[in-house]
């Protein structure tokens, strides 16, 4: 056996069902699960559609790279929403479709981290464990960059000490985060593709929460766009994941997409051509007409505001909690340790949550998740409501 799975610790929902064993929540209670972070909101009609009236595709096999009308639909989409410079998103180059980001960003390490130069792969803390994992596996060692709200959980890159950068052959992003909803802004972006022209690292850019903002005429930076905006329209050392599971609530469709600085894709591509990991016909099909409409993405957010707006109103008198600038999940501060409140409130409001501590690592000393629980707003407006009107009633319940 590859002896770096053993050094694969078990993932927060392992780790959540192991803290709820034993807890009996009251029968009178309709469960309500807020704890993954998976789209209920309708999948539009028209993807289904499409996808149905595809399925003849079936007969034959699907290339890697995709066809060259998702590539176009996927480059087209990424030049409009980061007004990138017309042109400097090559399909043929510069993108790549995969099966829903997750299974890419474990790729992506395997493919760019040299396991002979001692490497470190840095990433933010608290995190996706799939950063973590894919770290490991692919030979490297993880160092985590702590996302506290001093530094408004955003990374703050001027904490990484130089022999750090020295041996950093890949920084993994997650803007808007995974789990606080913070936002690195352009400037800070433009700082770190420095950084990695000093240091010689790529930049790993998970992007899928991008899509899920408040404010119209506010959507959040990504890292293309701050590299185009100083001036580099090769996206060197740049490379980003978006995915449609949020965006478009079709995360069974499993569809996403890399992409970036050519020099970087041509290898992901070849290792993924062996890989055997071609997205099926049916799928880029779907997925053609999802990127190729916004009108269904702004809906999309309108429901999420209006389940943020109501449960912050609603827990805002009695626990740390603010909506966050992007995404769909609330990061509040507790009054008692994260594990004694999820197992409380589900015990006895029958609500889930993850607690913080399961999605960090103890860096730095401290655990940077622990003071806190994940919240995701999935559900329909009206259960994330009485969850909301639950979690008041467990604080007042427990004196606070």
């Amino acid at each position: 056996m590859n002896p770096d799975l053993s050094k694969l610790q078990p993932y927060p929902f392992e780790r959540l069902a192991e803290l709820k064993a034993g807890a009996v929540p009251p029968a009178g209670l309709a469960p309500i699960d807020l704890s993954i972070g998976e789209p209920k909101h309708p999948s539009p009609g028209f993807v289904v559609e499409e996808m149905i009236t595809h399925l003849h595709g079936l007969a034959r096999y699907p290339v890697t790279r995709g066809s060259v009308e998702l590539r176009a639909a996927i480059g087209d989409w990424l030049t409009r929403r980061f007004a990138l410079p017309q042109g400097s998103i090559d399909p043929e180059r510069h993108v790549l479709p995969v099966n829903g980001t997750r299974e890419a960003l474990f790729a992506f390490a395997q493919s760019v981290v040299d396991r002979q130069e001692a490497p470190l792969v840095v990433m933010p803390n608290p995190f996706y464990q799939i950063y973590e994992g894919a770290a490991l596996l692919a030979g490297a060692e993880p160092w985590f960059l702590n996302t506290t709200a001093e530094t408004g959980y955003r990374p703050d890159f001027s904490q990484v000490p130089e022999q750090v950068w020295q041996r950093c052959q890949l920084i993994y992003l997650c803007s808007p985060g995974n789990p606080a909803g913070a936002v690195i802004d352009q400037h800070s972006l433009a700082d770190l593709i420095e950084l990695a022209d000093t240091h010689d690292f790529i930049i790993a850019a998970d992007e899928c929460y991008s899509e899920i903002y408040p404010d119209e005429h506010a959507p959040p930076a990504g890292l293309l766009s701050a590299a185009a905006a100083a001036g580099r329209s090769d996206y060197r050392r740049c490379v980003v994941f978006h995915s449609l599971s949020k965006r478009s609530n079709v995360p069974g469709l499993r569809s996403g997409f890399v992409a970036g600085d050519a020099d970087v894709m041509a290898p992901f591509l070849r290792y993924r051509t062996y890989h055997g990991c071609a997205m099926p016909p049916p799928t880029q099909a779907a997925s053609i007409k999802a990127w190729n409409d916004e009108t269904h993405v702004r809906t999309n957010r309108d429901l999420y505001r209006e389940k943020f707006a109501a449960v912050v109103d609603i827990l805002k008198p009695v626990l740390d909690v603010h909506a966050p600038e992007a995404g769909f999940y609330l990061w509040p501060r507790l009054p008692m340790a994260d594990t004694e409140f999820a197992r409380g409130l589900f015990e006895q409001q029958h609500v889930t949550v993850l607690p913080g501590s399961y999605l960090s690592r103890e860096a730095h000393g401290r655990n940077p998740g622990a003071e806190h629980v994940r919240i995701a707003l999935v559900a329909p407006v009206d259960e994330c409501i009485e969850a909301a009107h639950r979690i008041r009633a467990f604080l007042a319940q427990a004196g606070h």
